[in-house]
């Protein structure tokens, strides 16, 4: 990591030094550090921009937000992590306003840093920036991704295409009904990378895209979505609806309802029991093209969500022109929302909403009882997240359904009891 370039706000000399050691142990040794906002501004005017700025939000003299509008309008940091002793709202209001500023936040964290976390938020930026950077190119994706043994060993070039889609694997987590009852499970992308394990998407996805197979990838997860469906069918004798997420720049292409029609006859699974799920809506518009392709895929049978609802670029406007059939209240809002009544207050008037335009709601990233009382308590709610049930492979899904009581799914909103009593 030495060529990531880095400045620290930070006005307790301790905690400055400490701050410069962890980057110095995790191979960064480009370094400002400054102690006021007018000392950091001298050290940009001399050095130049930085890559990464970690900015304390209370100092003695001026405050880190003066610092981080600074950042933003001359171009001067990339990317932000937000260290401070400041109250959850505040972090989060900051966080906000650097976001709306244009720069890329990392992360808001408490006081004293670990050395690990910060090693991990230098190495997420330093990926993703090479998967934005032009100096990527395949061979560097197939050594970021270790795919060079498999690419080598394949005689064609289908049969590299392959094995690179090979080490793309789904996982699937539940979601239930409130009272218990399996409502279906949602398709959720992982790599299966062989040196560091398994991959989030944050970690891969940036990188797929970036070398043109993100078209291919939907693709393969679709048929692994397709062919759990199809075996619980066939073995645990009933329908299983399943949530799949979808690129928006895939909906514009002018074959895709027929491609996923046949898809969906050649698993045999009725379009009803597919959920495709929109995740990047800045980029969905509401002209005749969209909006076709929207519904030659309503026609077909299937269902459609959005899945970033309150945090992309989903406005009301959207909801009220766009055919979509379902709502997801992400992690962000719901995550302590047993105790934050803001939080709480924005999922019960999101989902009061919902209802009343006929849309299903799923609230999202629920990793705690609290929060899973407060979601049953808004009423007829899908629920998901890791208290539930974790996101498993697909053998692990189908064992976890087989020895669930009460896990039978026909499709409909029949509830079932006994699932999370």
């Amino acid at each position: 990591m030495h060529t990531l370039n880095v400045l620290i706000l930070e006005d307790n000399s301790f905690q400055l030094m400490a701050l410069h050691q962890m980057l110095n142990a995790n191979g960064v040794f480009n370094v400002l550090a400054a102690e006021s906002v007018a000392a950091a501004r001298r050290s940009l005017d001399s050095k130049g921009p930085v890559d990464i700025a970690i900015c304390d939000l209370y100092l003695e003299q001026a405050d880190g937000l003066e610092l981080i509008r600074d950042l933003a309008q001359r171009q001067q940091a990339k990317a932000l992590i937000i260290l401070s002793d400041a109250e959850p709202d505040v972090l989060e209001g900051a966080s906000d306003m650097a976001r709306e500023l244009g720069l890329k936040v990392l992360a808001c964290l408490p006081k004293p840093a670990s050395a690990a976390v910060i090693g991990d938020l230098l190495c997420a930026y330093q990926l993703h920036a090479r998967a934005d950077g032009p100096e990527l190119n395949q061979a560097l994706l197939r050594d970021l991704l270790c795919l060079e043994p498999f690419v080598r060993q394949a005689v064609t070039v289908d049969e590299g295409l392959a094995a690179v889609l090979g080490c793309g694997v789904a996982h699937f987590q539940p979601v239930i009904h409130p009272q218990g009852g399996l409502q279906g499970v949602e398709a959720l992308a992982r790599w299966q990378h062989p040196e560091r394990g398994l991959l989030m998407p944050g970690e891969f996805l940036p990188l797929i895209e970036f070398a043109g197979l993100q078209e291919l990838f939907t693709w393969h997860m679709l048929e692994q979505a397709l062919e759990l469906v199809a075996g619980v069918k066939l073995v645990l004798g009933y329908w299983l609806p399943i949530a799949v997420n979808i690129p928006t720049g895939i909906l514009e292409r002018p074959l895709f309802p027929r491609q996923l029609e046949a898809l969906l006859r050649r698993f045999e699974v009725p379009a009803r029991m597919l959920t495709l799920e929109l995740v990047d809506t800045t980029q969905l518009q509401t002209d005749t093209a969209h909006v076709e392709a929207l519904l030659r895929l309503r026609m077909l049978g299937c269902k459609l969500s959005i899945g970033d609802f309150g945090t992309g670029g989903t406005s009301l406007q959207r909801l009220l022109e766009l055919p979509f059939t379902e709502l997801k209240i992400p992690p962000v809002f719901v995550a302590g929302m047993a105790v934050d009544e803001r939080k709480l207050a924005l999922v019960a008037g999101a989902t009061s909403m919902a209802r009343r335009m006929s849309l299903a709601v799923v609230v999202t990233g629920i990793e705690s009882e609290a929060d899973c009382l407060a979601a049953r308590a808004l009423g007829a709610v899908h629920l998901q997240g890791c208290f539930i049930a974790p996101p498993m492979s697909a053998a692990e899904m189908r064992q976890w359904l087989a020895q669930t009581p009460g896990a039978g799914c026909n499709g409909t909103d029949e509830q079932v009891a006994g699932l999370c009593a």
